[in-house]
């Protein structure tokens, strides 16, 4: 009771407070100057082409980038490696990793929406429509999803990528293998409950809607298999607004992706600047004009 009732309902829980206070805590960081990261001119003379992505002036162009790094990775597929080929440096685009990130982030998505079938009674029309679309390729039963393939073949990459550059294994944190291992396991086991070990989705489905509606009851005879996915989905819910995985909310509030750089259109002023009492040259003539004049220096006023 208390793994399949009790651990889900504390991990929703430090789920959703986690990302409160992170996004909370990040949306009360101040930002006094524009300070985002740009590689295209800047808008400033008429006469001068601007990159309205690149380098946004305005609102619109700031949102354009942020949805752009969201859906597509732009900076990521921009992200040039140093190559030494030969006796040249020279610079090549990361488009492995790329594709790799961006295969298992929709993928994920996808599974993820996939799953509110068993949540949700009736099933809505869109996803039932997404999971036709998702299982297009039928070569028998059950369904094969193209998403379940995708998913796990891009977190073996992204995987084995880590462990076979022995660059990446120098910076790789403890965690970063962790949250790797932990979606293979989430992901595997839900695969094996799908294709090999299979379970009755329909106690699956009502011991779902039984946690969706606070009314909670065990399925019968689920298994081991299906508890263990319970459990690391649970652990990957508490554990996710404390890792490096809320990215996905820094993505939406990093002052270097969402600001416009507008700096020459307005002015900027630092709202801490403290009062300063100006002591000008006017006045430190003044003060120091009979030192001056008997070490011949040049006075304003005689």
């Amino acid at each position: 009771m208390i793994l399949a009732v009790g651990l889900p309902y504390a991990a929703l829980l430090a789920f959703f407070v986690g990302i409160g206070y992170r996004v909370l805590s990040w949306s009360r960081a101040p930002v006094p100057f524009r300070i985002p990261t740009t590689c295209g001119q800047q808008k400033s003379l008429p006469w001068i082409k601007a990159s309205w992505l690149e380098n946004p002036y305005t609102t619109a162009g700031a949102v354009a980038r942020v949805a752009s790094e969201v859906l597509v990775f732009r900076s990521l597929l921009r992200n040039h490696r140093p190559e030494r080929l030969g006796s040249r440096l020279v610079y090549s685009p990361s488009g492995w990793l790329w594709l790799g990130a961006l295969a298992f982030h929709w993928s994920f998505l996808i599974v993820l929406l996939r799953h509110l079938r068993l949540f949700l009674q009736p099933t809505p029309r869109w996803v039932l429509a997404l999971q036709s679309l998702d299982g297009f390729f039928q070569a028998g039963m059950p369904v094969v999803y193209a998403t379940d393939a995708i998913l796990l073949v891009a977190l073996l990459y992204l995987l084995g990528r880590r462990l076979a550059q022995a660059q990446l294994r120098y910076l790789s944190l403890p965690s970063d293998y962790f949250a790797l291992g932990l979606l293979l396991a989430l992901a595997g086991s839900g695969i094996l409950m799908r294709y090999f070990a299979r379970v009755n989705i329909v106690e699956i489905k009502r011991y779902a809607l039984g946690l969706a509606t606070m009314s909670p009851a065990l399925p019968s005879d689920a298994g081991a298999l299906f508890y263990f996915h319970v459990a690391t989905l649970s652990l990957l819910l508490a554990w996710f607004p404390f890792s490096k995985l809320m990215h996905m909310g820094g993505s939406f509030l990093s002052p270097t992706r969402n600001l416009a750089n507008n700096s020459r259109m307005k002015r900027h002023v630092n709202p801490w600047n403290p009062a300063v009492e100006l002591h000008t040259y006017e006045q430190f003539e003044d003060e120091f004009r009979d030192k001056m004049r008997t070490a011949g220096i040049p006075l304003e006023k005689q």
